[in-house]
């Protein structure tokens, strides 16, 4: 009967020793400087076991990641994974290959219906543990113009100054 019993995964963790961004594996910058995002999914994805080990080590890239829908189904392309040294010899990785990503029904009819008819892109935000397993934060995005990417450096670089002035008068 012991043998049934599951041991929760925080087992001799402390609540002060989770840190709400030691979770994250890669986060795409980019998107962020040449997308708007709208709108923010939480995917699952599946991977082979050399990926996860690979992911477990921090070793992922989402620049250039993107999501598509082909037959009801959402695909992540452009990741790049690459495989641990200590990776299994007999195995061929491949390391941007295309991932299947886990998303409910309703979900992959919303992005598509956007992708295909509004002028939205989707593409990979983020990588990160969620309890075992690894998520994707996925974005349904719009692309910025040079005009807006400038505006928003100068919105940038205002509010650090502002933050500088503020904890000088203080």
């Amino acid at each position: 009967m012991g043998f049934l019993t599951a041991r929760p995964y925080n087992v001799g963790m402390s609540k002060k020793a989770k840190k709400p961004g030691g979770n994250t594996i890669a986060v795409n910058r980019r998107a962020k400087f040449d997308y708007h995002i709208d709108q923010r999914f939480e995917a699952g994805l599946a991977l082979e076991g050399w990926e996860v080990k690979s992911l477990r080590a921090g070793k992922a890239q989402l620049v250039d990641s993107f999501v598509q829908i082909h037959q009801g189904e959402a695909w992540l392309h452009g990741a790049h994974i690459p495989p641990l040294p200590s990776t299994s010899t007999h195995l061929v990785a491949d390391p941007t290959r295309t991932r299947k990503l886990l998303l409910h029904r309703d979900e992959i009819a919303h992005i598509f219906g956007a992708t295909s008819a509004k002028g939205y892109t989707c593409v990979a935000l983020a990588l990160y543990w969620k309890g075992p397993n690894a998520k994707c934060e996925i974005g349904l995005a719009k692309g910025k113009k040079q005009h807006d990417k400038r505006q928003d450096s100068k919105d940038k670089d205002w509010a650090r100054q502002k933050e500088r002035i503020l904890k000088h008068s203080a």
